[in-house]
């Protein structure tokens, strides 16, 4: 990235030469105006990262500039003579960052764009990451249900000791939120450890999780650090939560407390600063009405519940995600599959997708596969899904075998 660029608005030649200087000095790329027509000329031709804009000026105030600036995301920070402080707060409240009460320092100045600029970067960050993840074809959409995860996401990414707790049926893409809230966080530099809770045994989940001293037990020859001690710094994403035996879920519980920790075997307290990110495709209520879940645990990872929706809630989203995904696999298996059929496409807005975007994923994968040519018809769609749209569309004609296998998609979703 190269210098950050400063618009610098003054009519005061003295002042600002010498801030013109300084800035200059410090590695900023500055330009220098005297009037808000110039300074507005110079937002139009390139967008500063900061504005640094006095009050009162010969052909108006530098406020007149705030919705230039709002339009193409750039924080300003005023500069006020005492008799003008009063228009320089009214600033803040119009969307200014900050301002400077003549005279101050040049070390106040820097420190105060620095600020600013932090505003910046984390802006174009979120936006970055947005269209990335808009293009990765796992939580990608631009319905209404998912800008409103979206905006949900860049509000509390920032807030990186709160504990969230991702919801959502199997194939809605919880892993890539959890990511996405970790690279939106100021942790972005620090590890993002996943854990899933299904993967092991509860045998050697304890050890994997909190890791173990050597001796602990028959084969631990070494001293090993766990997952949780390696997040330090960064994120432990424990996906399936709900999947955790109550004996971990009592030493998670004990973690999340006070976020320390002994391995198995040590007598040692071992501190962690990680923040916590768990998912689950269960009803955690109901587990914990059953016995099957530390209600204590539930409250304690739920501080930020974030639901994640289906497919079938987010219908806009399924026509881009198939498209998206023919051009994945185009790449991937060297195919030149242009297009969707209407009819294909309408048997797949037709379906509900017990599987959600990982099973448009897959549809697609293999349809992709199949086709010769350049369009994707409704013959290259599995059969299960042509046979779950006919059940729908004749209700009357629907075999035993089609009803069955039906309910059992819907069942296996439901994991």
């Amino acid at each position: 990235m190269g210098a950050a660029r400063v618009l610098v608005l003054d009519d005061d030649d003295f002042l600002r030469s010498i801030i013109v200087e300084r800035l200059s000095r410090s590695g900023f790329a500055v330009t220098g105006v005297t009037s808000v027509a110039e300074a507005r000329a110079e937002i139009h031709r390139e967008a500063p990262d900061i504005a640094l804009l006095d009050v009162k000026l010969p052909d108006g105030e530098g406020t007149e500039l705030l919705p230039d600036l709002a339009e193409c995301e750039t924080p300003c920070v005023m500069m006020t003579a005492h008799g003008t402080v009063q228009s320089a707060v009214a600033a803040l409240k119009n969307g200014a960052r900050d301002y400077l009460e003549k005279p101050f320092s040049l070390d106040k100045l820097e420190a105060t764009l620095a600020s600013a600029l932090e505003l910046t970067s984390l802006r174009r960050e979120v936006r970055t990451l947005r269209q990335q993840y808009a293009t990765s074809g796992v939580i990608v959409g631009e319905s209404p249900a998912m800008n409103a995860v979206m905006q949900f996401i860049e509000k509390i990414a920032p807030a990186d000791s709160t504990t969230v707790l991702i919801e959502g049926e199997t194939g809605t893409g919880k892993g890539v939120i959890a990511r996405l809230i970790h690279q939106m966080s100021g942790r972005a530099r620090g590890p993002f450890v996943n854990v899933t809770c299904a993967s092991l045994a509860e045998t050697l989940m304890e050890s994997e999780v909190f890791g173990h001293e050597k001796g602990a037990f028959t084969d631990a020859r070494t001293m090993k650090r766990g997952l949780v001690e390696l997040a330090d710094g960064g994120t432990l994403f424990l996906d399936e939560i709900g999947e955790l035996s109550l004996r971990l879920q009592s030493k998670l519980l004990a973690f999340l407390e006070d976020k320390t920790f002994r391995r198995v075997g040590g007598t040692r307290d071992i501190t962690v600063n990680a923040r916590v990110v768990a998912a689950t495709n269960r009803t955690l209520e109901q587990e914990v009405e059953a016995g099957a879940f530390r209600a204590d645990l539930f409250y304690r990872l739920r501080v930020v519940p974030l639901r994640i929706p289906a497919l079938r809630e987010r219908h806009s989203d399924i026509e881009p995600l198939a498209k998206h995904f023919i051009e994945t696999f185009n790449r991937e298996f060297g195919k030149k599959v242009r297009r969707i059929s209407p009819e294909a496409m309408e048997l797949l807005l037709a379906y509900q997708w017990p599987g959600n975007v990982r099973e448009l994923r897959n549809v697609i994968e293999r349809s992709v596969l199949l086709t010769e040519g350049e369009l994707l018809d409704q013959q290259m769609l599995p059969l299960e899904l042509r046979a779950a749209n006919q059940a729908r569309a004749v209700p009357i004609e629907l075999g035993p075998a089609v009803a069955g296998s039906r309910r059992g998609g819907y069942g296996t979703a439901a994991r």
